[in-house]
């Protein structure tokens, strides 16, 4: 369990720094940016299945088509995750994506009442009515739609979605996301060489710095997975608010982003619903 406890806290403390490193190469255009993530990543997992012997594993999976199909779509929504996170980082919305991230679980009971028919108490729809006001008041109030939050939450619910139905390891799929993506990332990263541009630009520290996208991607993954072995899912589901809280906590207090009162407003709404849904699940536990 103190094990458990302390790569949980690893896994989440680390995807709630990365805008920090994100922040960092924010001179580095956001789909390069991704670019670069799938390129170190697919090396890095390389290195590591074949170091665990998991290749069997990547086998298997590539074996059925129904599987492979559901990969696919998974590759779709982790670019498009990594994507909208990396633009709304460098573009001073990290408050958004603050938000999404902790609409996330709520959304996650949504689509399982959607699409698993799983069944959930009256208390904790309540919560999801509740996320659904503060969502709804930036719209009427403020006359605008948090879109970053709405496509990062929906985003990473149909990811865990569709991957409850892939019988493999988050390190095998993610290693098959990035491989499908591969080919287009060197092929935008070999454009932009051509055109004297991207990486033909980049200096020795830049280098170095975008190598470590690959870690960075893998790492809290892997930390993850250790966690989720050694850990109930409610205790799980605990940590998974730390990465949002520290981004919100980076968001005012490092980079000095705006909060105006609709969107504390906003948050609260949100912060109840999580509550709520939180001494609901440990109730029923």
């Amino acid at each position: 369990m103190n094990t458990g406890y302390l790569y949980a806290l690893l896994a989440f403390g680390l995807w709630g720094l990365t805008p920090i490193y994100f922040k960092y190469l924010s001179h580095t255009p956001p789909v390069e940016m991704v670019a670069n993530r799938v390129l170190w990543s697919v090396i890095l997992l390389l290195i590591l299945i074949t170091g665990m012997a998991k290749w069997y594993r990547v086998r298997l999976l590539i074996s059925q088509p129904k599987h492979l199909f559901t990969l696919l779509l998974t590759t779709v929504l982790i670019a498009t995750n990594w994507l909208v996170f990396i633009w709304a980082i460098n573009d001073g919305r990290m408050l958004e994506t603050s938000l999404g991230y902790y609409i996330n679980p709520l959304i996650t009971v949504f689509l399982g009442y959607i699409f698993l028919q799983e069944k959930h108490s009256r208390v904790k729809w309540f919560a999801v009515f509740l996320a659904a006001i503060g969502v709804a008041l930036q719209l009427f109030i403020v006359g605008y739609l948090p879109w970053v939050s709405l496509v990062l939450a929906f985003s990473f619910g149909f990811y865990g979605l569709l991957h409850k139905r892939t019988p493999t390891d988050s390190l095998t799929s993610l290693f098959l996301e990035t491989s499908l993506l591969l080919p287009f990332a060197m092929g935008y990263l070999l454009w932009l060489s051509y055109q004297g541009e991207g990486p033909a630009t980049r200096g020795t520290s830049d280098w170095l710095f975008l190598i470590l996208a690959g870690p960075i991607t893998t790492a809290p993954l892997l930390f993850f997975s250790g966690a989720a072995k050694r850990l109930p899912l409610s205790v799980i589901g605990f940590f998974q608010y730390l990465s949002p809280s520290m981004l919100f906590v980076l968001a005012i207090f490092v980079y000095g982003e705006p909060f105006d009162p609709y969107k504390l407003i906003t948050f609260i709404f949100i912060w109840i619903a999580l509550a709520i849904f939180s001494w609901d699940s440990l109730r029923r536990r």
